[in-house]
């Protein structure tokens, strides 16, 4: 934001305000959600996840016998505090009004990144079942040793989901010099480096003349190129001769920059 200012209470004159920003908005947010998000919900990033694991007690039945049902209820409590002592933000389930089924679905809903099972039969062989949010994937784990095992998985979790994201961002990443693969390319739903002049008239006519052949609803944004952002890391030199990505400009370009389709 621009010109705030304050009055200085010593000197009494005005003053612009220092302003920081740390670049997290809901934007941010937003972006995580879509990037790794599937048709089930959420699927959180453990470092950013407020509940990394979720412990839920599986096969307590009526006819379970009372004293097993406790001694399983103390094992997930101590379970729970096992892994809060590794530093594992971590939440028991506890409540006898949902099924383990229910449970299953409200928290992979939130996109917890670990969910563990944990019923008498488990207890009794030593083992816990772990459930991956993001791959699905169940694996049959030693109790004796879960905060080691637990700690593991959330960094292969954390690391499958950034390579991922970062082939998925790779794949649909393009350098484009020539108008018409410029247009083909965002068809294809890929954002493009392109040389550009930087003129502020010629972003116009790039975001116009690339949208002419996209049909939209009415009242839908227009379509077309947007500049997004002029990348640090160029993907090449800008050299004499070379002009702007629009066809009509003949413009030098000034440096490559990030085009991307509004939708």
């Amino acid at each position: 934001m621009f010109e705030i200012v304050f009055e200085d209470p010593e000197t009494q004159e005005k003053q612009f305000v220092f302003q920081n920003s740390w670049g997290i908005t809901t934007r941010t947010i937003g972006v995580m959600a879509m990037v790794h998000g599937d048709n089930v919900g959420l699927v959180l990033p453990p470092r950013v996840a407020c509940v990394q694991v979720i412990i839920v007690p599986c096969g307590l039945t009526a006819s379970l016998a009372q004293d097993v049902r406790k001694a399983l209820m103390a094992r997930c409590e101590e379970l729970c505090k096992e892994l809060e002592a590794a530093g594992i933000k971590v939440k028991g389930d506890y409540r006898d009004n949902y099924s383990p089924g229910w449970k299953f679905n409200h928290w992979e809903l939130k996109g917890v990144p670990i969910r563990i099972e944990l019923g008498p039969r488990d207890m009794k062989q030593g083992q816990f079942v772990a459930v991956r949010r993001d791959t699905n994937e169940k694996l049959t784990l030693d109790l004796s040793s879960a905060s080691h095992h637990v700690t593991e998985l959330l960094e292969k979790i954390h690391h499958y989901l950034f390579d991922k994201a970062k082939k998925d961002l790779d794949d649909h990443l393009t350098v484009s010099h020539d108008w018409k693969a410029f247009v083909s390319s965002l068809d294809q739903k890929k954002i493009i480096q392109a040389p550009f002049c930087g003129e502020e008239d010629c972003e116009d006519k790039i975001k116009k003349d690339s949208a002419k052949d996209v049909v939209v609803e009415e009242g839908a944004p227009s379509m077309g190129a947007k500049g997004l952002c002029i990348p640090f890391k160029q993907p090449a030199e800008i050299k004499p001769g070379m002009n702007c990505i629009h066809p009509h400009c003949g413009k030098q370009a000034k440096y490559y920059t990030l085009f991307g389709r509004s939708y």
